[in-house]
């Protein structure tokens, strides 16, 4: 009996988007550990993350990492499938169509500050929208509304403004490996 084995290829692509993913996975389970006055407000910085890994690399690396995001936090956290999880992939879904929408838009009047309040929003929306569905089957959750309208502008704007930021820092050049093999010789 022979063994098996599967090996697939992983390009560099793939440890960027890994090496993004950990960092947004190490924000969402620190964010996991602050009190909130409110079940439900966030300040979700791990979307800061997103939107530096959306305006450089692009929609499907930023679709990657947030769903990888959501995924393994919650596995960390202890999430994974109940109503929580769920309801943060219904909030990262919404952002990450919002988010792709919002490419089109002219790049002069759009940036990360409003790429990022816009997603919070699509975020709170889809998250209320499936607690209404599933959750909280009555009208009354959507008194919260204004609530969270009001945290997703804060939260969405102080956001876009970190990750503008960190956007402005340019991106160091890996040294290619044969560059470090003649320095090693």
């Amino acid at each position: 009996m022979t063994r098996s084995t599967i090996e697939l290829p992983v390009t560099a692509d793939d440890y960027r988007i890994a090496r993004y993913a950990a960092a947004a996975i190490a924000l969402t389970v620190a964010e996991a550990a602050l009190p909130s006055p409110l079940p439900g407000i966030k300040p979700g910085l791990a979307n800061i993350i997103v939107l530096v890994v959306l305006a450089r690399y692009g929609w499907r690396d930023a679709a990657w990492v947030s769903l990888l995001r959501v995924v393994a936090g919650s596995l960390v956290i202890g999430q994974f499938l109940a109503p929580g999880f769920f309801l943060a992939l219904s909030g990262a879904l919404c952002s990450l169509s919002v988010l792709a929408l919002a490419q089109h838009l002219p790049p002069r009047l759009f940036g990360p500050v409003s790429a990022s309040v816009l997603a919070a929003f699509a975020h709170i929306g889809g998250q209320i929208a499936l607690a209404r569905a599933w959750l909280v089957p009555h009208d009354a959750v959507f008194y919260l509304l204004p609530l969270f309208a009001t945290a997703a502008l804060v939260f969405g704007t102080i956001n876009g403004l970190v990750a503008a930021r960190l956007l402005a820092i340019p991106v160091a050049t890996p040294v290619p490996d044969t560059a470090l093999l003649k320095a090693g010789q």
